[in-house]
This record gives structure tokens, sequence and C-alpha cells, in this order.
């Protein structure tokens, strides 16, 4: 079978490569799919101003299908570079509001440093003589293919928002919430960990990339699951959870499990792209996106509300939605890895399940008595003035979606998922068993009615993720902008040494040229009473015997004259 591929001239003559492999294959529907149903909620939203917005989110997709569908260095980065530059444009899309344009200047900041780590792994492929081809990489001799997967590592887990750059993802939620949907569930995070993906064998190869890309996975996992749990805010709790799932797909990169992997960041794309549309359209109605102010919304849009708990339930990893059966297909993975890793897993699957059941709980809490319940309309309209309506037009995209969170898990069900895996070249990848799945499901189930029974306790520190953002201020932008004071300092003094040392020199030039301007005026006075001289000289040189005696007889009376006076 031939599958499409376009090269353009980059240096070499085939330097920029686009092609549609069997990874490409799977997700690009993916992408277009949840990128119209995005913009289909966008327009019935009415989001303003309606040309500028539609435009960033097309180019933003565009790069997206072309970061995708590379499988050469060039045109990952072309692709890579537009997606961030618009990225920053949508996330502070409202630039009017204060928050807004520095949440868009953290996100990309953060990602761009991450993103330095490509450029590093593309010169080092140069240096190391492997070329551009993405499929290439894992061939470049010791100590090139180590620096390459380091640089790869750390731009993938920066888009991915992974540990240590997951705080990034808390400021993006400034952006409008069809943003945060594309921008969580199908593009940008997601391109980190399909980066990883992509490049599975180049990690592997290394020996210690692939193991770092598991453990930092499954810390996110769990880091950013108690994160999610002590979030107050709608936006920002599937903000956090969304690092926390695509731990699962990290962690599925580093050992090798790229099928379980890919099923998820699938799964993943339809159930977050549903959650982040539900919580857009309570902000729009409600004015408001506060968990408290939240309380009981879904009973007010019953049709809402169920969407929205079909999205929940799958994040839950609850039987038989799209997530309960992916995530077990990493974890069988992990399992044969290392037991530590798949109980890593476990907890952050645990994690899911109760930030998931933390949602459910509060917009499907049953009305208090009318004095609380009017208390708790006082908190609408925080944010924005609510429209206090759904539009049934906003609903339909979240249909579909809602039937992606409830059967995209096909592509991970032990035995009928066998085209799929065959597809990926994954056959012989570990499948979850039945006793893993009952395992995950009953822990799942358990953690679900112990939130519903004894609630969330007060996590310290989690609302502001753990300082995430202070502490890389401190340990990295603080060090930074010190260093460049220092620096800015040393070329101020630098430029006024310069700038003396001119002045020094132009004075002592123009005392030399002073002097020498004496000099001359001196020399031509000399020269010309020599001149005179010279001409009275040659008055006296008559040629005549009688004037050269008459002279001598002069010079001798002369000097007689002088001797008689000295003595």
């Amino acid at each position: 079978m031939t599958r499409p591929e376009v090269s353009l001239a980059f240096i070499s003559p085939t330097g920029a490569t686009v092609a549609v492999d069997s990874l490409t294959a799977v997700l690009l529907p993916t992408i277009t799919a949840v990128t119209l149903l995005v913009l289909i909620f966008a327009v019935a939203e009415k989001t303003q101003p309606e040309a500028r917005f539609h435009g960033l989110m097309l180019v933003f997709a565009a790069a997206v299908i072309l970061t995708v569908s590379s499988n050469s260095l060039p045109s990952l980065l072309a692709g890579w570079e537009i997606m961030g530059a618009t990225s920053y444009a949508l996330i502070g899309f409202h630039w009017r509001q204060p928050a807004t344009m520095p949440a868009g200047f953290v996100a990309f900041t953060v990602t761009r440093a991450a993103d330095l780590g490509l450029y590093a792994a593309a010169g080092a492929a140069i240096a190391g003589g492997v070329g551009w081809k993405l499929s290439d990489l894992a061939a470049a001799p010791s100590p090139w293919v180590h620096v390459i997967a380091a640089g790869v590592l750390i731009a993938g887990l920066g888009k991915a928002a992974q540990l240590p750059f997951s705080f990034w993802l808390s400021r993006a939620m400034e952006g409008p919430s069809p943003v945060s949907a594309l921008l969580h569930s199908a593009a940008m995070v997601a391109m980190g960990a399909y980066l990883l993906l992509r490049l599975e064998p180049l990690l592997q190869v290394t020996g210690w990339a692939g193991p770092t890309a598991a453990w930092v996975g499954a810390a996110t996992t769990i880091v950013l699951g108690v994160i999610a749990l002590a979030q107050k805010d709608l936006k920002q709790l599937l903000a956090a959870s969304t690092a926390a799932q695509l731990g699962f797909v990290i962690l599925a990169a580093g050992i090798g499990a790229t099928a379980g992997g890919t099923a998820q960041l699938i799964g993943h794309a339809a159930t977050k792209a549903l959650l982040f549309l539900g919580a857009g359209a309570w902000l729009t109605a409600t004015g408001t996106k506060q968990l408290k102010a939240l309380r009981g919304v879904a009973r007010t849009w019953p049709l809402l509300g169920v969407l929205f708990l079909f999205g929940a339930v799958s994040l839950a990893g609850l039987p038989p939605f799209a997530l309960w059966w992916t995530k077990d297909a990493v974890l069988a993975g992990a399992l044969a890895a290392s037991p530590a890793l798949y109980t890593a897993g476990l907890i952050g699957a645990a994690l899911s399940a109760a930030y998931s059941a933390k949602m459910i709980a509060t917009v499907w809490a049953k009305p208090h008595p009318p004095e609380r319940k009017l208390a708790e309309d006082k908190l609408w309209d925080a944010e924005k003035r609510g429209t206090r309506a759904v539009p049934p037009t906003v609903l339909a995209p979240m249909i579909v979606l809602a039937g992606g969170a409830a059967l995209l898990g096909i592509l991970a069900i032990p035995g009928v998922s066998t085209p799929f895996r065959a597809l990926l070249g994954a056959s012989s990848q570990p499948e979850s068993t039945v006793p893993e799945l009952v395992a995950s499901a009953v822990i799942a189930a358990t953690t679900v009615a112990l939130v519903f029974w004894r609630g969330i306790p007060r996590i310290p520190g989690g609302v502001t993720w753990f300082g995430l953002e202070r502490m890389a201020a401190i340990t990295v932008a603080e060090p930074t902008l010190r260093l460049a004071g220092a620096l800015y300092r040393f070329d101020r003094k630098l430029d006024a040494t310069v700038d003396g040392s001119f002045a020094t020199l132009n004075y002592t030039a123009m005392v030399i040229q002073r002097l020498d301007r004496v000099v001359d005026r001196t020399i031509d006075r000399g020269a010309g009473g020599v001149r005179g001289l010279g001409a009275r000289v040659r008055g006296l040189q008559t040629g005549k015997i009688s004037d050269y005696y008459a002279f001598a007889a002069v010079v001798t009376v002369g000097a007689v004259l002088l001797l008689i006076v000295v003595r």
C-alpha cells in the first residue's frame, strides 16, 4: 500500500518531509474531528471577534497537522514553531483583560525554553551525521544519540506539561473555553506526548531516556492528580488532570507500550474536549467556573449535565468507558516493565477516579435549602455576565464527543484491538488481562464511592499547584534575570570604557595634530630663512677675482679687529 509523502528541499533535496504513516493515520482523524467539533461549539457560543478567533484556530490546527505528519526535523520544527506562536495568541486572545497576556507569556516562555531541546537535538543529528529523518535518529553514534534523546525528551515533556514544566498549563486557562478544549485534548499538549511516542525507538536505544520518561510520566500522574484534587476552579481541575492523564502516555512511550499510549492519547482527546466544552458552556451560562458556585448546576441543565457525566466517568476510569480500557493497556505494559511503575500507575488511576468523582459530586449535588441556594446563586457572574442559557447548538458537538468518550476504548480492548495494534506494528506488546481490568475497575469504583461518602480533605498548597511556578521562578527565571542584569551592567561598563578610551585617544590625536602644525610652521619658517640666506650668499658668488679679493680683505680686517678687541 502506497502512503502519501511530500518532500521539499531544505539544505538537502529532501530536507523537509511530510508523510502519513501508521501513527499519523490514526491521529490525523482525531485532530481534525476534535478541531471541527470545537469550532462548531465556538460558533454556537458566538466567540468574538469571530474572524481573528477562527483564523488563529485554523492556523493553530494546521500547525498541529503539520507536526503530526512530519517525518523529518525541518518540517517538525516548522509545525512546532507555528503551533507555539499561535498558542500564545490564543491564550492571550482577550488581550484587554489584565491577566491574559501575562498568562500567555508564561505559557509561551516555558514551552519555548523546553523547545530549545529540539534545536539541540537537530544540531546533534547534523553533527552525528544521521541527517534529518526522524526514523534515523536512533542510529546516531554515541555521544550524539544521547544529546538527541535528551533534547527530544525535554521538548516533549515541556510541551506535554509534565513535571517540572506543568505549571504553564494552569496559566493557559485564561484563554477562551474552546481554546482550552482544543489545546488540552488533541493539540499542543498532546503533541508533546505524540513526539515521545513517535521517537520511542530513540528513547529505548539510549538505555536511560526511556526509563526517565516513564518515571517522569508516572510522577506527573500522581503529583498533578493530587493538585487536581485540591482545585476549587473547574477549569484548573481539568488543566491539572490533563497533565496527569498525559503522564500515562509519557509512561507508555518510556516503556515502549506505543499501542496503549496511542489509544490513551485518542481516548483522552475526546474525553477532555467534552469536559472542557461542558465547563465552557457553564461558564457562559453562569458567569463562573468556581466549583462552589457550580454546585448542582447539572440539575439546572440536565442534558449538559449528562454529557459532562459521560466525560467525567470516562476520566475516572470506570467501565466500560474509553479511558478504563486505554489506561489499563498502558498499565499492562508498565506491569511487564516494572512492578513499581505499575504501582505508581495504579495510584495515578485512583487519583483520576478521585478528582473525577469530585467534579461529579459537585455538579450533580442536590439543591441546598433556599437560603443556601440563594447565597450560591450570588456567586454567579463572578467572572463575567452569565447568559443563564445553554443553546441546543452548543450540545451537538458534545454529543459526538460523549460517544467518543464511551466507545473509543475499543482501541484497547484485548482481542478486539488487534487490527489497531497491527497497524501500529505493536502486536507483540503486552495487553491487559481480565484480572488487571477488574482490579483497576474496583480501585476506581471504590475511590469514587469514598469521595461521595467522605469528600475530599483539604490539600495545603494544592490550589497553587504546590508553588511549581514560584519554584521555577526562583531556580531558573530569577537567576537568569540576575545574569542578564550582570551582563547588562558589564556591557555598560565596557561601553563606558570604550567610550572613555575613544575620548582619550581623540584628545591625544588633537594634541599631536596641534604639535604637528607647530613643527610644520617652525620647519617652514626655518626653511624660508635658509632660502633667504642662500639667496644672499648666492649674490656674493659673482665669478670676479676682484670681488673675491675684496671679500678676503674685509674678512682679514674683521679678524684683526676681533683679535685686537679680544686682547
